[in-house]
C-alpha cells in the first residue's frame, strides 16, 4: 500500500494517514480497539466473526446513551472489503500480523520500526556524494 501524506497538513491520527475514506479510518479503529479489548490478540474465527457483525450492520460504533437522543449506532461494512480495504493493507504495512502456526492475528510495532527504516534510508540518499 502507498501512503501519500503532506507534511503541513497531516492528520491528527494514523488512521487519517494511512487511510483514504472516513468510513475505513472508523472500521480499523473498531478493529484495533476490539483486538485491544481481546488482550491485543484475536484468533482467525473472531476476525471472522467481527468481519461478519460488519456485514450484517451488528457493529456498534455508539452505544445507546442515557438522554433519549443518544441513540445506537450502528455500522454495516462489506466482508470482502473489509479484508481487502482494511485487514490487508494493515497487515501489509505491519500494524497487524498474522502468526501462520497458530492462526492469530495480533497488533504488531514492524509499522514503527519500517518507518524508522524508510527515514534512515532518506538520510543515506542525502548524504550520498
Amino acid at each position: 500500500m502507498v501512503i501519500l501524506f503532506d507534511k503541513n497538513n497531516l492528520g491528527e491520527d494514523i488512521y487519517s494517514v494511512v487511510f483514504a475514506t472516513e468510513q475505513q479510518q472508523l472500521v480499523a479503529k473498531m478493529l484495533i480497539k476490539y483486538m485491544k479489548e481481546n488482550g491485543r490478540e484475536i484468533g482467525k474465527t473472531e476476525m471472522g466473526l467481527f468481519a461478519m457483525a460488519l456485514h450484517e450492520g451488528k457493529a456498534i460504533v455508539q452505544e445507546k446513551g442515557r438522554s433519549p437522543l443518544g441513540k445506537e449506532q450502528r455500522l454495516s461494512y462489506n466482508k470482502r472489503q473489509f479484508y481487502d480495504r482494511i485487514l490487508t493493507p494493515m497487515r501489509g504495512m505491519g500494524l497487524i500480523e498474522y502468526d501462520l502456526y497458530k492462526k492469530t492475528y495480533k497488533i504488531s510495532d514492524k509499522f514503527n520500526k519500517m518507518m524508522i527504516k524508510v527515514g534512515l534510508m532518506w538520510l543515506r540518499e542525502v548524504d550520498k556524494k
